[in-house]
């Protein structure tokens, strides 16, 4: 009340505020220390130990998440939704209709939405484009910047905020009903356009929805052949990398599904590098250990999988057994691990994986791009598929 009252709009500094609410990804010494606080709090339950927990957890994730997910329900089921019936609403009759479709307000507003808005975003994107010879392009193809623009048409909240601002009266009223069917056009506009693209060849709709532009990558260290353990045809097209821990139970959980999805595809290589989260799984370096040294006589993947389908038993005698069980070199192997051979191979895969901001388990790149949501069959498998047409498209192009 006092900002208003003072002149300066509230929805301003809101949105200054916003600005200032930083956002970053949980560090592993943060997680680490979370860690160490829950330890210590196992161990003696005092409040004074709860509240450091919670302390350790809260700085792990950032303000911007933690503030997010305190007031989304708040504000996507009740305050929008009270701000749009609030103030949505128009008495709809053929005299208003006749008059508002005549008035300069309501064809600005819609025009430009629906032609503004696409013109703008895909207009500034080829100029762009042709003013940087190539060097800077959209990550997708011609006909998504142009559905992006169609679709940014669609103003609601924030539009009828700006109106009500602006306007009152009869001039609100028409305002309003620019909006809203700016609202419409651009919803059928849009629809229109990604029909007549879903008409094209398969190659040309490709390369429309997707592009050509070499996709801005999330893994730093770039897979080497003669270097990582790889599985599945070199030259695939589409590789699948997956930062593990062979005591964490949602690797194993994954692991199922990374080797349905190797059946489905014969046209994906699948990569696996080490991230022992020794704070909570303290076999898991012993282990990942242990994948080196069966490395080292050629049967990484053997005992890749038999640890994943052993989560439970990962003591030293365990894994001697395993590699028994493999018909491998014991002596070797033994000594391998007693001297902790593997440990520099190991702590090269988290040393990339924090150089690519990973902090747990498991966690997918698809050609370099980090994959986000769930690691299901059908979620990986669209993503694969969305990375194989990119690269057919890249193919195709060059």
């Amino acid at each position: 009340m006092g900002l208003l009252e003072s002149g300066v709009e509230p929805v301003v500094i809101g949105l200054a505020m916003g600005l200032l609410v930083y956002a970053f990804p949980a560090p592993r010494s943060n997680l680490e220390r979370a860690t160490e606080r829950f330890r210590e709090f196992r161990e003696q339950p005092t409040p004074e130990l709860a509240r450091s927990v919670g302390t350790g957890l809260r700085a792990a994730v950032s303000p911007n998440d933690r503030l997010q997910q305190l007031y989304h329900p708040w504000t996507s089921y009740v305050i929008v939704p009270l701000f749009a019936l609030a103030n949505a609403g128009i008495a709809l009759d053929g005299g208003f209709l006749a008059r508002a479709f005549s008035s300069p307000i309501t064809l600005g507003i819609l025009l430009g939405y629906v032609v503004g808005k696409p013109v703008g975003i895909l207009g500034s994107s080829w100029l762009l484009t042709r003013l940087s010879r190539g060097r800077l392009q959209p990550p997708v193809g011609w006909a998504a910047v142009a559905g992006g623009g169609t679709i940014a048409g669609i103003g609601f909240t924030v539009a009828l905020l700006v109106a009500t601002l602006a306007f009152d009266g009869r001039q609100l009223e028409e305002a309003k009903l620019g909006i809203l069917s700016a609202a419409l056009g651009a919803a059928l506009l849009t629809w229109l356009l990604f029909r007549a693209t879903a008409l094209l060849p398969r190659r040309l709709r490709i390369r429309a929805l997707l592009g050509i532009a070499e996709p801005l990558v999330d893994l730093y260290i770039d897979v080497a052949p003669e270097r990582d353990h790889i599985r599945g045809p070199l030259d695939a097209p589409v590789t699948v990398l997956e930062y593990g821990d062979f005591e964490c139970p949602y690797c194993g959980q994954a692991e199922p599904v990374v080797r349905e999805l190797l059946r489905n595809f014969g046209d994906v290589r699948y990569v696996w590098r080490h991230l022992p989260l020794n704070d909570v799984h303290p076999r898991a370096q012993l282990a990942a250990e242990a994948a080196e040294a069966a490395a080292e006589q050629g049967a990484f993947w053997q005992l890749h999988d038999l640890l994943l389908d052993h989560q439970d038993a990962l003591r030293p005698d365990d894994l001697v057994a395993y590699a028994e069980q493999l018909g491998l070199d014991i002596e070797r192997f033994t000594n391998h691990l007693r001297g902790h051979a593997g440990a520099a191979r190991v702590a090269e895969d988290v040393d990339s994986a924090d150089l690519s901001g990973v902090s747990g388990t498991p966690t997918f790149f698809i050609n370099g791009r980090r994959h986000y949501g769930a690691y299901d069959i059908a979620t990986l498998s669209e993503a694969v598929r969305v990375a194989g047409a990119r690269a057919l498209a890249t193919v195709t192009a060059g």
